[in-house]
Protein backbone atom coordinates (compact mmCIF):
# COMPACT_ATOMS: atom_id res chain seq x y z
CA UNK A 1 0.00 0.00 0.00
CA UNK A 2 1.18 3.61 -0.69
CA UNK A 3 0.49 6.15 1.28
CA UNK A 4 0.85 10.47 0.33
CA UNK A 5 0.77 12.13 3.70
CA UNK A 6 0.19 15.77 3.77
CA UNK A 7 0.47 18.87 5.84
CA UNK A 8 3.15 17.62 8.35
CA UNK A 9 1.37 14.38 10.13
CA UNK A 10 2.76 13.21 13.29
CA UNK A 11 5.81 10.67 12.44
CA UNK A 12 4.17 8.29 15.14
CA UNK A 13 1.14 7.69 12.90
CA UNK A 14 3.17 7.21 10.08
CA UNK A 15 6.17 5.03 11.81
CA UNK A 16 2.55 2.16 11.99
CA UNK A 17 2.17 2.41 8.37
CA UNK A 18 5.96 1.32 7.90
CA UNK A 19 5.42 -1.21 10.15
CA UNK A 20 2.70 -2.49 8.51
CA UNK A 21 5.07 -2.88 5.25
CA UNK A 22 3.79 0.20 3.65
CA UNK A 23 5.62 2.91 1.76
CA UNK A 24 5.46 6.36 2.91
CA UNK A 25 5.98 9.38 0.93
CA UNK A 26 5.53 13.01 3.21
CA UNK A 27 4.61 16.35 1.38
CA UNK A 28 4.14 19.58 2.72
CA UNK A 29 0.41 21.06 2.09
CA UNK A 30 -0.88 20.60 -1.61
CA UNK A 31 -3.46 23.42 -2.22
CA UNK A 32 -3.41 23.36 -6.06
CA UNK A 33 -5.95 20.72 -6.77
CA UNK A 34 -4.42 19.89 -10.16
CA UNK A 35 -1.26 19.38 -8.75
CA UNK A 36 -2.68 17.06 -5.75
CA UNK A 37 -4.52 15.08 -8.74
CA UNK A 38 -1.44 14.31 -10.35
CA UNK A 39 -0.08 13.20 -6.79
CA UNK A 40 -2.53 10.51 -6.00
CA UNK A 41 -2.03 8.89 -9.12
CA UNK A 42 -1.10 5.77 -8.14
CA UNK A 43 -1.63 6.66 -4.21
CA UNK A 44 -3.77 4.32 -2.43
CA UNK A 45 -4.38 6.05 1.20
CA UNK A 46 -4.33 9.72 1.07
CA UNK A 47 -3.96 11.85 4.94
CA UNK A 48 -4.61 15.17 5.36
CA UNK A 49 -4.94 17.95 7.91
CA UNK A 50 -6.39 20.85 7.23
CA UNK A 51 -4.31 23.09 4.98
CA UNK A 52 -4.70 20.45 2.15
CA UNK A 53 -8.22 20.58 0.57
CA UNK A 54 -9.98 17.35 -1.24
CA UNK A 55 -11.97 18.81 -4.12
CA UNK A 56 -14.01 16.62 -6.44
CA UNK A 57 -11.36 17.57 -8.88
CA UNK A 58 -8.45 16.55 -7.44
CA UNK A 59 -9.66 13.08 -7.51
CA UNK A 60 -10.06 12.74 -11.11
CA UNK A 61 -7.03 10.02 -11.71
CA UNK A 62 -7.19 8.57 -8.33
CA UNK A 63 -8.06 5.48 -9.48
CA UNK A 64 -5.93 3.60 -6.92
CA UNK A 65 -7.41 5.15 -4.21
CA UNK A 66 -9.11 3.47 -1.36
CA UNK A 67 -8.80 5.79 1.63
CA UNK A 68 -8.76 9.70 2.36
CA UNK A 69 -8.17 9.97 6.20
CA UNK A 70 -8.44 13.60 7.94
CA UNK A 71 -6.14 13.90 10.97
CA UNK A 72 -8.58 15.52 12.70
CA UNK A 73 -12.13 15.76 13.52
CA UNK A 74 -13.60 17.98 10.76
CA UNK A 75 -13.68 16.31 6.65
CA UNK A 76 -15.38 19.54 5.35
CA UNK A 77 -12.23 20.25 3.60
CA UNK A 78 -12.99 17.06 1.65
CA UNK A 79 -15.85 16.60 -0.85
CA UNK A 80 -17.14 13.30 0.71
CA UNK A 81 -19.75 13.07 -1.92
CA UNK A 82 -17.41 13.06 -4.64
CA UNK A 83 -15.08 10.51 -2.82
CA UNK A 84 -18.52 8.38 -2.23
CA UNK A 85 -18.96 8.56 -5.63
CA UNK A 86 -15.71 7.18 -6.28
CA UNK A 87 -16.05 4.25 -4.01
CA UNK A 88 -13.22 6.20 -1.67
CA UNK A 89 -13.76 5.98 2.34
CA UNK A 90 -13.74 8.97 4.09
CA UNK A 91 -12.12 8.48 7.49
CA UNK A 92 -11.75 11.13 10.71
CA UNK A 93 -10.13 11.07 13.99
CA UNK A 94 -12.61 12.89 15.97
CA UNK A 95 -11.33 12.01 19.36
CA UNK A 96 -8.20 12.28 19.09
CA UNK A 97 -8.03 16.07 19.44
CA UNK A 98 -11.23 16.35 22.20
CA UNK A 99 -9.31 18.05 24.68
CA UNK A 100 -7.08 20.02 22.96
CA UNK A 101 -10.21 21.82 21.02
CA UNK A 102 -12.35 21.59 24.17
CA UNK A 103 -9.34 23.55 26.29
CA UNK A 104 -8.64 26.04 23.29
CA UNK A 105 -12.43 27.39 23.19
CA UNK A 106 -11.82 27.69 26.97
CA UNK A 107 -8.49 29.46 26.34
CA UNK A 108 -10.46 31.45 24.06
CA UNK A 109 -12.82 32.09 26.64
CA UNK A 110 -10.59 33.07 29.52
CA UNK A 111 -8.40 35.62 27.27
CA UNK A 112 -11.46 37.25 26.41
CA UNK A 113 -13.13 37.48 30.32
CA UNK A 114 -9.69 39.11 31.50
CA UNK A 115 -8.21 40.73 28.42
CA UNK A 116 -5.36 38.99 28.41
CA UNK A 117 -4.07 39.32 24.41
CA UNK A 118 -4.28 43.11 25.23
CA UNK A 119 -2.33 42.98 28.52
CA UNK A 120 0.48 41.26 27.27
CA UNK A 121 0.89 43.24 23.95
CA UNK A 122 0.33 46.70 26.31
CA UNK A 123 3.29 45.61 28.07
CA UNK A 124 5.84 44.05 25.64
CA UNK A 125 5.18 47.66 24.21
CA UNK A 126 6.55 49.02 27.53
CA UNK A 127 3.18 50.08 28.99
CA UNK A 128 1.42 49.56 31.74
CA UNK A 129 -2.42 48.95 30.34
CA UNK A 130 -4.17 48.28 33.80
CA UNK A 131 -7.01 51.40 32.81
CA UNK A 132 -9.70 49.84 30.54
CA UNK A 133 -8.65 46.13 30.47
CA UNK A 134 -11.63 45.56 33.52
CA UNK A 135 -12.38 41.53 32.96
CA UNK A 136 -15.02 40.20 34.52
CA UNK A 137 -15.70 36.75 36.43
CA UNK A 138 -17.15 33.03 34.83
CA UNK A 139 -18.49 31.44 37.99
CA UNK A 140 -22.25 31.98 38.02
CA UNK A 141 -22.09 32.94 34.33
CA UNK A 142 -24.13 31.38 31.61
CA UNK A 143 -22.15 29.32 29.07
CA UNK A 144 -24.58 28.21 25.64
CA UNK A 145 -23.10 25.61 24.00
CA UNK A 146 -24.16 24.66 20.44
CA UNK A 147 -23.27 21.16 19.83
CA UNK A 148 -22.78 18.19 22.47
CA UNK A 149 -20.46 16.08 21.34
CA UNK A 150 -17.60 14.80 22.54
CA UNK A 151 -16.03 18.19 22.76
CA UNK A 152 -18.94 20.45 23.16
CA UNK A 153 -19.93 17.87 26.43
CA UNK A 154 -15.91 18.28 27.22
CA UNK A 155 -16.52 22.07 27.29
CA UNK A 156 -19.70 21.83 28.89
CA UNK A 157 -18.19 19.76 31.64
CA UNK A 158 -15.10 21.75 32.25
CA UNK A 159 -17.31 25.26 32.34
CA UNK A 160 -19.53 23.70 34.94
CA UNK A 161 -16.33 22.94 37.10
CA UNK A 162 -15.55 26.30 37.25
CA UNK A 163 -18.80 27.29 38.34
CA UNK A 164 -20.52 28.43 34.88
CA UNK A 165 -24.54 27.62 34.55
CA UNK A 166 -24.36 25.32 31.17
CA UNK A 167 -27.26 24.68 28.47
CA UNK A 168 -26.89 23.75 25.29
CA UNK A 169 -29.34 23.32 21.98
CA UNK A 170 -27.56 20.11 19.59
CA UNK A 171 -29.15 20.04 15.96
CA UNK A 172 -28.46 16.34 15.67
CA UNK A 173 -29.63 15.10 18.75
CA UNK A 174 -33.83 14.02 18.78
CA UNK A 175 -35.99 15.73 20.71
CA UNK A 176 -36.02 12.92 23.30
CA UNK A 177 -32.55 13.10 23.86
CA UNK A 178 -33.45 16.39 26.32
CA UNK A 179 -34.57 13.90 28.87
CA UNK A 180 -31.21 12.01 28.87
CA UNK A 181 -28.83 14.56 29.17
CA UNK A 182 -26.91 15.90 31.79
CA UNK A 183 -26.97 19.30 30.11
CA UNK A 184 -30.61 21.29 29.99
CA UNK A 185 -31.28 21.16 26.40
CA UNK A 186 -32.87 24.58 24.72
CA UNK A 187 -33.88 25.56 21.36
CA UNK A 188 -31.61 27.90 19.30
CA UNK A 189 -33.61 30.92 20.07
CA UNK A 190 -34.27 30.65 23.64
CA UNK A 191 -30.32 30.07 24.27
CA UNK A 192 -28.89 32.80 22.34
CA UNK A 193 -31.42 34.90 24.83
CA UNK A 194 -30.26 33.04 28.05
CA UNK A 195 -26.94 33.10 27.79
CA UNK A 196 -23.72 35.50 28.60
CA UNK A 197 -21.23 33.15 26.57
CA UNK A 198 -22.31 30.88 23.42
CA UNK A 199 -19.52 28.62 22.05
CA UNK A 200 -20.45 26.73 19.06
CA UNK A 201 -18.86 23.01 18.74
CA UNK A 202 -20.62 21.30 15.35
CA UNK A 203 -19.16 20.19 11.77
CA UNK A 204 -20.39 22.86 9.03
CA UNK A 205 -22.73 21.30 6.90
CA UNK A 206 -25.08 22.26 4.88
CA UNK A 207 -27.32 22.83 7.55
CA UNK A 208 -25.34 24.47 9.88
CA UNK A 209 -23.79 27.34 7.59
CA UNK A 210 -24.42 30.21 9.15
CA UNK A 211 -25.96 28.55 11.86
CA UNK A 212 -25.35 32.11 13.44
CA UNK A 213 -26.62 34.43 10.91
CA UNK A 214 -27.68 37.55 11.20
CA UNK A 215 -30.88 37.27 12.41
CA UNK A 216 -29.59 34.63 15.29
CA UNK A 217 -26.72 36.95 16.46
CA UNK A 218 -29.45 39.99 16.56
CA UNK A 219 -31.27 37.77 19.38
CA UNK A 220 -28.21 37.27 21.31
CA UNK A 221 -28.64 38.86 25.11
CA UNK A 222 -26.93 42.15 24.87
CA UNK A 223 -22.88 42.37 26.19
CA UNK A 224 -22.59 38.57 25.81
CA UNK A 225 -19.52 37.19 24.10
CA UNK A 226 -19.31 34.17 21.03
CA UNK A 227 -16.32 31.66 20.89
CA UNK A 228 -15.85 29.62 17.95
CA UNK A 229 -13.07 26.97 17.60
CA UNK A 230 -15.27 24.60 15.72
CA UNK A 231 -15.10 24.85 12.06
CA UNK A 232 -15.38 28.54 10.08
CA UNK A 233 -18.13 28.89 8.14
CA UNK A 234 -20.32 28.64 11.32
CA UNK A 235 -21.35 32.53 11.37
CA UNK A 236 -21.98 35.41 9.83
CA UNK A 237 -18.82 37.27 10.44
CA UNK A 238 -19.85 40.51 8.87
CA UNK A 239 -22.93 40.95 11.18
CA UNK A 240 -20.60 39.62 13.83
CA UNK A 241 -18.01 42.11 13.13
CA UNK A 242 -21.02 44.98 13.09
CA UNK A 243 -22.72 43.67 15.95
CA UNK A 244 -19.81 43.95 18.56
CA UNK A 245 -18.13 47.30 16.80
CA UNK A 246 -22.28 48.53 17.68
CA UNK A 247 -21.73 47.55 21.20
CA UNK A 248 -24.79 44.68 21.13
CA UNK A 249 -22.22 41.97 21.66
CA UNK A 250 -19.27 42.70 23.74
CA UNK A 251 -16.74 40.61 21.88
CA UNK A 252 -16.03 37.14 19.92
CA UNK A 253 -12.95 34.63 20.49
CA UNK A 254 -12.52 33.37 17.01
CA UNK A 255 -9.98 30.12 15.81
CA UNK A 256 -12.09 29.13 12.82
CA UNK A 257 -12.76 31.46 9.94
CA UNK A 258 -14.74 31.06 6.73
CA UNK A 259 -11.43 31.49 4.21
CA UNK A 260 -8.35 30.29 5.49
CA UNK A 261 -5.68 31.26 6.55
CA UNK A 262 -7.39 35.04 7.16
CA UNK A 263 -6.54 37.46 4.53
CA UNK A 264 -4.37 39.94 5.41
CA UNK A 265 -7.15 43.00 5.03
CA UNK A 266 -9.69 41.26 6.92
CA UNK A 267 -11.23 43.38 8.94
CA UNK A 268 -11.57 41.04 11.70
CA UNK A 269 -8.08 42.04 12.49
CA UNK A 270 -8.70 45.49 13.73
CA UNK A 271 -11.30 44.91 15.82
CA UNK A 272 -9.77 45.04 19.42
CA UNK A 273 -13.11 43.39 21.34
CA UNK A 274 -11.56 39.91 19.69
CA UNK A 275 -9.39 37.65 20.31
CA UNK A 276 -8.20 35.87 16.92
CA UNK A 277 -6.37 32.39 17.60
CA UNK A 278 -4.98 30.96 13.39
CA UNK A 279 -6.65 27.27 14.02
CA UNK A 280 -5.16 26.53 16.65
CA UNK A 281 -7.38 24.00 18.35
CA UNK A 282 -5.92 20.75 17.66
CA UNK A 283 -2.55 22.05 18.06
CA UNK A 284 -1.13 20.46 20.76
CA UNK A 285 1.80 17.64 20.49
CA UNK A 286 -0.64 15.37 22.40
CA UNK A 287 -3.54 16.02 19.73
CA UNK A 288 -1.39 15.06 16.79
CA UNK A 289 0.01 12.43 18.08
CA UNK A 290 -3.35 10.86 18.68
CA UNK A 291 -4.85 11.76 16.12
CA UNK A 292 -1.98 10.20 13.56
CA UNK A 293 -1.85 6.74 15.65
CA UNK A 294 -5.57 6.59 15.72
CA UNK A 295 -6.23 7.65 11.65
CA UNK A 296 -3.37 5.26 11.16
CA UNK A 297 -4.65 2.32 12.91
CA UNK A 298 -8.62 2.70 11.69
CA UNK A 299 -6.82 2.57 8.16
CA UNK A 300 -4.32 -0.29 8.38
CA UNK A 301 -7.48 -1.90 10.21
CA UNK A 302 -9.77 -1.01 7.06
CA UNK A 303 -7.65 -2.30 4.45
CA UNK A 304 -6.60 -5.74 6.36
CA UNK A 305 -8.99 -6.43 8.06
CA UNK A 306 -12.51 -4.52 6.92
CA UNK A 307 -13.27 -2.99 10.04
CA UNK A 308 -14.93 0.04 9.98
CA UNK A 309 -14.11 2.89 12.79
CA UNK A 310 -14.38 6.75 12.10
CA UNK A 311 -15.71 6.90 8.86
CA UNK A 312 -18.13 9.15 7.53
CA UNK A 313 -19.69 7.12 4.78
CA UNK A 314 -19.63 3.72 5.78
CA UNK A 315 -21.15 2.47 8.48
CA UNK A 316 -19.22 1.04 11.35
CA UNK A 317 -18.19 -2.34 11.86
CA UNK A 318 -16.21 -3.58 15.23
CA UNK A 319 -12.93 -5.37 14.79
CA UNK A 320 -14.99 -8.36 16.51
CA UNK A 321 -17.78 -8.09 13.12
CA UNK A 322 -14.78 -7.99 10.73
CA UNK A 323 -13.67 -10.86 12.18
CA UNK A 324 -17.30 -12.62 12.11
CA UNK A 325 -17.47 -12.10 8.52
CA UNK A 326 -13.89 -11.58 6.94
CA UNK A 327 -14.26 -15.82 5.90
CA UNK A 328 -17.15 -14.76 3.94
CA UNK A 329 -15.55 -12.07 2.16
CA UNK A 330 -13.87 -13.86 -0.33
CA UNK A 331 -17.13 -15.35 -1.16
CA UNK A 332 -19.20 -13.04 -1.44
CA UNK A 333 -16.59 -11.35 -4.09
CA UNK A 334 -17.39 -14.29 -5.95
CA UNK A 335 -21.23 -14.98 -5.89
CA UNK A 336 -21.52 -11.57 -7.18
CA UNK A 337 -18.82 -12.21 -10.07
CA UNK A 338 -20.76 -15.67 -10.91
CA UNK A 339 -24.08 -13.78 -10.66
CA UNK A 340 -23.54 -11.47 -13.11
CA UNK A 341 -22.30 -14.12 -15.33
CA UNK A 342 -25.63 -15.69 -15.32
CA UNK A 343 -27.63 -12.72 -15.14
CA UNK A 344 -25.55 -9.51 -17.24
CA UNK A 345 -28.26 -7.50 -16.90
CA UNK A 346 -29.76 -7.67 -13.27
CA UNK A 347 -32.39 -5.32 -12.10
CA UNK A 348 -32.98 -7.01 -9.01
CA UNK A 349 -30.73 -8.61 -5.94
CA UNK A 350 -32.29 -10.91 -3.26
CA UNK A 351 -30.04 -11.67 -0.53
CA UNK A 352 -30.40 -14.06 2.10
CA UNK A 353 -28.31 -15.28 5.19
CA UNK A 354 -30.34 -17.90 7.05
CA UNK A 355 -29.18 -19.98 9.64
CA UNK A 356 -26.58 -18.86 12.68
CA UNK A 357 -27.25 -15.18 12.42
CA UNK A 358 -27.32 -13.54 15.53
CA UNK A 359 -23.88 -12.20 15.44
CA UNK A 360 -24.07 -11.29 11.78
CA UNK A 361 -23.97 -8.18 10.79
CA UNK A 362 -24.65 -8.49 7.43
CA UNK A 363 -24.63 -5.19 5.63
CA UNK A 364 -20.74 -4.94 4.46
CA UNK A 365 -21.32 -8.38 2.86
CA UNK A 366 -24.12 -7.03 0.96
CA UNK A 367 -22.41 -4.40 -0.20
CA UNK A 368 -19.46 -6.35 -1.39
CA UNK A 369 -21.78 -9.14 -3.14
CA UNK A 370 -23.03 -5.62 -4.64
CA UNK A 371 -20.16 -4.48 -5.43
CA UNK A 372 -18.73 -7.55 -7.53
CA UNK A 373 -22.12 -7.95 -9.76
CA UNK A 374 -21.42 -4.15 -10.72
CA UNK A 375 -17.89 -4.52 -11.10
CA UNK A 376 -17.81 -5.49 -14.59
CA UNK A 377 -19.73 -2.16 -15.82
CA UNK A 378 -18.33 0.98 -16.28
CA UNK A 379 -17.19 3.21 -13.33
CA UNK A 380 -15.58 2.36 -10.09
CA UNK A 381 -17.81 0.25 -7.98
CA UNK A 382 -16.20 -0.70 -4.63
CA UNK A 383 -18.53 -1.12 -1.25
CA UNK A 384 -18.57 2.49 -0.10
CA UNK A 385 -20.81 3.45 -3.75
CA UNK A 386 -22.29 0.22 -4.13
CA UNK A 387 -25.86 1.01 -2.87
CA UNK A 388 -25.60 4.60 -4.37
CA UNK A 389 -24.25 3.12 -7.19
CA UNK A 390 -27.02 0.10 -7.47
CA UNK A 391 -29.95 2.35 -7.40
CA UNK A 392 -28.43 4.82 -9.76
CA UNK A 393 -28.26 1.87 -12.39
CA UNK A 394 -31.90 0.61 -11.85
CA UNK A 395 -30.82 -2.23 -9.46
CA UNK A 396 -32.83 -3.56 -6.47
CA UNK A 397 -31.33 -5.20 -3.54
CA UNK A 398 -32.82 -6.22 -1.30
CA UNK A 399 -31.46 -8.22 2.04
CA UNK A 400 -33.05 -10.51 4.51
CA UNK A 401 -31.24 -12.29 7.40
CA UNK A 402 -32.90 -15.03 9.21
CA UNK A 403 -34.73 -17.78 8.59
CA UNK A 404 -33.98 -21.72 8.07
CA UNK A 405 -30.63 -22.58 7.36
CA UNK A 406 -31.71 -26.12 5.90
CA UNK A 407 -29.41 -28.04 7.77
CA UNK A 408 -26.40 -25.94 7.39
CA UNK A 409 -25.01 -23.82 10.73
CA UNK A 410 -24.74 -20.81 8.01
CA UNK A 411 -26.47 -20.46 4.27
CA UNK A 412 -26.66 -17.74 1.99
CA UNK A 413 -29.44 -17.52 -0.89
CA UNK A 414 -28.08 -15.10 -3.68
CA UNK A 415 -31.37 -14.80 -6.22
CA UNK A 416 -30.56 -12.39 -9.42
CA UNK A 417 -33.08 -11.17 -11.67
CA UNK A 418 -32.62 -9.86 -14.93
CA UNK A 419 -33.60 -9.00 -18.82
CA UNK A 420 -31.90 -11.40 -21.72
CA UNK A 421 -31.31 -10.30 -24.39
CA UNK A 422 -34.60 -11.77 -26.20
CA UNK A 423 -36.55 -9.82 -23.75
CA UNK A 424 -37.49 -12.49 -21.17
CA UNK A 425 -37.01 -12.06 -17.74
CA UNK A 426 -34.96 -14.50 -16.11
CA UNK A 427 -34.03 -15.38 -12.22
CA UNK A 428 -30.95 -17.42 -10.99
CA UNK A 429 -30.57 -18.47 -7.87
CA UNK A 430 -27.55 -19.40 -5.63
CA UNK A 431 -27.47 -20.97 -2.75
CA UNK A 432 -23.71 -21.03 -0.65
CA UNK A 433 -21.94 -22.26 2.81
CA UNK A 434 -18.53 -21.57 4.56
CA UNK A 435 -19.10 -25.66 5.75
CA UNK A 436 -16.23 -27.65 4.84
CA UNK A 437 -14.82 -24.17 3.03
CA UNK A 438 -16.41 -21.86 0.52
CA UNK A 439 -18.75 -23.95 -1.61
CA UNK A 440 -21.93 -23.86 -3.35
CA UNK A 441 -24.02 -26.40 -2.27
CA UNK A 442 -27.49 -25.48 -4.54
CA UNK A 443 -27.98 -24.04 -7.89
CA UNK A 444 -31.27 -23.16 -9.20
CA UNK A 445 -33.04 -25.66 -7.19
CA UNK A 446 -30.64 -28.63 -7.92
CA UNK A 447 -28.32 -30.17 -5.27
CA UNK A 448 -24.68 -29.37 -6.57
CA UNK A 449 -21.55 -28.42 -4.92
CA UNK A 450 -18.30 -26.60 -6.07
CA UNK A 451 -16.07 -24.10 -5.39
CA UNK A 452 -17.07 -20.48 -7.02
CA UNK A 453 -12.90 -19.49 -5.94
CA UNK A 454 -11.56 -22.24 -8.96
CA UNK A 455 -12.42 -21.67 -12.72
CA UNK A 456 -15.76 -23.63 -12.91
CA UNK A 457 -17.73 -24.80 -15.83
CA UNK A 458 -21.54 -24.91 -15.59
CA UNK A 459 -23.51 -26.85 -17.69
CA UNK A 460 -27.03 -28.03 -18.44
CA UNK A 461 -27.05 -31.49 -20.47
CA UNK A 462 -29.67 -33.99 -21.65
CA UNK A 463 -30.12 -36.41 -18.09
CA UNK A 464 -28.67 -39.34 -20.11
CA UNK A 465 -26.32 -42.07 -19.47
CA UNK A 466 -22.89 -41.66 -21.20
CA UNK A 467 -22.80 -37.89 -20.65
CA UNK A 468 -20.24 -37.75 -18.17
CA UNK A 469 -17.86 -39.59 -19.87
CA UNK A 470 -18.21 -37.71 -23.20
CA UNK A 471 -17.52 -34.57 -21.63
CA UNK A 472 -14.78 -36.14 -19.57
CA UNK A 473 -13.19 -37.68 -22.57
CA UNK A 474 -13.57 -34.00 -24.21
CA UNK A 475 -11.75 -32.23 -21.84
CA UNK A 476 -9.37 -34.63 -21.35
CA UNK A 477 -8.28 -34.50 -25.36
CA UNK A 478 -7.84 -30.73 -24.64
CA UNK A 479 -5.29 -31.19 -22.02
CA UNK A 480 -7.86 -29.98 -19.19
CA UNK A 481 -7.92 -31.48 -16.02
CA UNK A 482 -11.17 -32.20 -13.85
CA UNK A 483 -10.77 -30.96 -10.35
CA UNK A 484 -14.34 -31.81 -9.27
CA UNK A 485 -17.45 -33.00 -11.58
CA UNK A 486 -20.89 -32.36 -9.42
CA UNK A 487 -23.63 -33.70 -11.31
CA UNK A 488 -27.32 -33.34 -10.01
CA UNK A 489 -30.83 -34.46 -11.59
CA UNK A 490 -32.99 -31.33 -12.18
CA UNK A 491 -36.58 -33.46 -13.01
CA UNK A 492 -37.71 -32.33 -15.85
CA UNK A 493 -35.51 -34.95 -18.30
CA UNK A 494 -32.33 -32.56 -17.75
CA UNK A 495 -29.19 -32.24 -15.74
CA UNK A 496 -27.36 -29.58 -14.06
CA UNK A 497 -23.31 -29.48 -14.01
CA UNK A 498 -20.37 -27.65 -12.29
CA UNK A 499 -17.40 -29.20 -13.59
CA UNK A 500 -14.18 -27.73 -11.94
CA UNK A 501 -11.12 -27.31 -13.72
CA UNK A 502 -7.41 -26.91 -12.99
CA UNK A 503 -7.29 -23.40 -15.04
CA UNK A 504 -9.55 -21.82 -17.44
CA UNK A 505 -10.49 -22.82 -21.05
CA UNK A 506 -9.94 -20.99 -23.88
CA UNK A 507 -12.79 -20.24 -26.73
CA UNK A 508 -11.87 -22.35 -28.92
CA UNK A 509 -12.03 -25.63 -26.60
CA UNK A 510 -15.63 -24.10 -24.90
CA UNK A 511 -17.42 -24.15 -28.29
CA UNK A 512 -16.04 -28.30 -28.88
CA UNK A 513 -17.56 -28.85 -25.53
CA UNK A 514 -21.23 -26.84 -27.07
CA UNK A 515 -21.18 -28.95 -29.90
CA UNK A 516 -20.97 -32.10 -27.98
CA UNK A 517 -24.71 -33.87 -28.64
CA UNK A 518 -27.20 -33.26 -25.30
CA UNK A 519 -25.46 -30.22 -24.17
CA UNK A 520 -28.09 -27.46 -24.02
CA UNK A 521 -25.66 -24.40 -22.73
CA UNK A 522 -22.50 -24.39 -21.33
CA UNK A 523 -21.32 -21.93 -19.74
CA UNK A 524 -17.23 -20.72 -17.91
CA UNK A 525 -17.56 -18.96 -15.15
Amino acid sequence: MRVLACDGIHEDGLTLFRDAGWSVKTVDAIKDPGTLSRALADVDVLIVRSATKVPAEALVHATHLRVIGRAGAGVDTIDVEAATDRGVAVMNAPDGNTLAAAEQALALLFSLARHVPAADAGMKAGQWPKSGLTGFELEGKRLGVIGLGRIGGTVARKARGIGMEVAAFDPFLPPNAAAKSAVPLMDLDALLAWADVITLHIPRTKETTNILSAEKLAKMKKGAYVINAARGGLIDEDALLKLVNEGHLAGAGLDTFATEPLPEDSPLRACKKMVLAPHLGASTSEAQQGVSTILARQIIDFINTGAVAGCVNLPPLTAEAAREIGPWMPLMTALGKLAVRLVPAPTRLDITYAGRTDKLDAKPLTRLLTAAVLGTASGRVTPVNALAEAAARGLTVAETVGGDGDGFDRLLRVRITGVTDDGQERTREIEATLHRGPRVVRFDGVEIEFDPLCPVLLMRNEDRPGMIGTVGSQLGASGINIVNFALGAAGDGQARAAITLDRPMDDAHLATLRAIPGVLSLQQV
